[in-house]
């Protein structure tokens, strides 16, 4: 039941932003295919697009970095990027309102401006500009990400970043998870490298830690850290557990009801006497992000069930005061048979989409734009960069040159100020296609990655976002919010009767909510997306 995608929003009351108005100057156009590293475009032929991106947090410019000037050079396209200064929902939302959508628009896939923008007729759909004006679309993009895309009327009106889709994950074996149980590496072997797959070898290496350690630099050793409690529950005790326990998510031909699956309880049965213990400790339960990056750099906890990508800055900071005192991935809760983990990789759905607004006059060079950085070259660029200024090529192999990746690795403003690689522009980026110009990494997040690889399974199909303001999604939030009342009831139970009393009001209240009736539509959203992707 749990929403994988969650809207970032600002603190700061929402600021209007000056609009320039829609991309300018001629309407000439560019063959993506003809242009070479040494293509230019002549200044007659340039032309400037407003694109909206719809994140507070993003504040990488356009124009003074390697990567975005020659973009531009090949291209003949400048762009002025417009982010909210606050809450992104209010600004998007005046934007509609107001008619004034800039020429391009970057937004979650999940947001519901999507379906209002092309239920409105504000974007164009991208394959009949493809058609219109450059079919080198249909080379560039990925056929499953179409398929999966296309509305009801047959267009596709927005395009994935990030989109990974199940043959890229049944052809490729260094695409992996980024869901990670890891361990505090000098802790962990201090201990004897202990077994933590079962439930008796989990609770005794927390113990033995604990007592062995009940101290990091001054301050209490933290046994288990997660990620935090919202209102849908804590995709750590939920999700990631269900994922380490290889908890199926069907099962006879519907949803299978993984909140109560026999194996799970038993392991929160666990974590539940490990509270009444006192190895759980309160800040679990009320810490929210910076306070958890704070303890995670100070290496107070012991164990996590994790998101390594959420911590890879706090990692890099241990690494550098000692090496030893990093967390490192290992095999964490495993069912009785035993079974793998299986973890999540990316989707088809991608993270953010990219749509064409009917503002832009410019709207054959929106779509040669979009072809070129989904192209090879343009993977290329945003990810490596510049040949000879970000890059060589020895032995015939892409090398990033020392300076810039210890730059990448201290500074990523200073990076992408500079230099702008590494998808600092990730708006079109194809993780899978830049695994051919991966770098060898000695980067201490690097073995937390490597270890998802064997376990990294594409389940996309199951991440249902249902459509907002229906009943289903009021009554899908209603039990979201149900069940993280109860989970966090359920850990701080004194007993395991009262847990098991605290269970049994959580399915009846569930079911009272329209449970049974909510898994039978939602598994038919799950059919649906076997059929785009051809899984059936």
């Amino acid at each position: 039941m749990k929403k994988i995608f969650k809207k970032s929003i600002a603190i700061a009351a929402a600021l209007s932003l000056a609009m320039t108005g829609c991309g300018s100057s001629q309407n000439a156009a560019f063959d993506d295919k003809a242009l070479s590293p040494s293509a230019q475009v002549a200044d007659s032929d340039k032309v400037t697009f407003d694109w909206y991106i719809n994140y507070s947090w993003f504040n990488t410019k356009w124009g003074d970095n390697a990567v975005s000037k020659a973009i531009t050079d090949r291209t003949g396209v400048d762009i002025n990027f417009i982010t909210p200064q606050g809450n992104e929902e209010e600004k998007l939302n005046s934007l509609i309102a107001a008619g004034t959508l800039p020429d391009l628009i970057t937004l979650g896939w999940w947001e519901p401006q999507v379906n209002e923008m092309i239920q409105g007729d504000m974007v164009y759909a991208l394959n009949e500009l493809a058609d219109q004006y450059d079919a080198y679309f249909y080379e560039v993009s990925d056929p499953q990400a179409r398929s999966w895309y296309t509305q009801a009327d047959g267009n596709i009106y927005g395009y994935p970043c990030s989109s990974v889709t199940p043959g890229d994950v049944a052809n490729n074996d260094n695409i992996g998870s980024n869901q990670t149980f890891l361990v505090r590496k000098d802790i962990y072997e201090a201990i004897g490298s202990p077994d933590m797959t079962t439930i008796s070898g989990f609770e005794a290496a927390v113990k033995k830690a604990a007592e062995m350690f009940p101290e990091v630099d001054g301050k209490p050793l933290l046994p288990i850290g997660a990620h935090i409690f919202d209102d849908t529950g804590n995709v750590s005790f939920d999700l990631y557990l269900q994922n380490f326990l290889a908890i199926p998510y069907e099962k006879d031909g519907q949803l299978y009801d993984r909140d109560t699956d026999p194996e799970y309880i038993e392991w929160l049965k666990m974590f539940r006497r490990l509270g009444e213990q006192g190895y759980l400790s309160t800040d679990l339960f009320i810490d929210q992000r910076v306070q958890m990056e704070e303890k995670i750099e100070e290496g107070r906890y012991f164990c996590m069930m994790y998101q390594y990508t959420d911590m890879s800055a706090q990692q890099k900071a241990l690494y550098a005061k000692n090496p030893d005192s990093i967390y490192i991935a290992v095999d964490g809760p495993k069912n009785k048979n035993g079974d793998d983990h299986v973890l999540p990789t990316n989707t088809v759905s991608g993270w953010t989409i990219t749509m064409v607004s009917k503002n832009c006059k410019n709207p054959d060079r929106a779509i040669k734009f979009i072809d070129y950085m989904l192209s090879e070259e343009g993977q290329k660029m945003v990810y490596l960069g510049v040949e000879g200024v970000t890059y060589d090529v020895i032995d015939g192999k892409e090398v990033v040159k020392p300076e810039v990746q210890k730059l990448l690795n201290t500074d990523r403003t200073a990076y992408d100020a500079l230099y702008g690689a590494d998808d600092a522009y990730w708006m079109f980026q194809d993780n899978v296609m830049q695994l051919k110009w991966k770098q060898k990494s000695d980067s201490p997040t690097q073995q937390l990655e490597n270890w998802t690889y064997p376990y990294a399974t594409y389940t996309g199909v199951y991440d249902i976002i249902l459509p907002a303001d229906t009943e289903d999604a009021y009554t899908n939030a209603r039990i979201e919010k149900l069940w993280s009342d109860t989970l966090q009831s359920l850990l701080l139970a004194k007993s395991d009767e009262e847990f098991d009393q605290i269970l049994e009001k959580f399915k009846a209240d569930r079911n009272a909510l329209g449970y049974k009736q909510l898994q039978e539509k939602r598994y038919q959203y799950v059919e649906k997306a076997k059929e785009k992707l051809g899984l059936k």
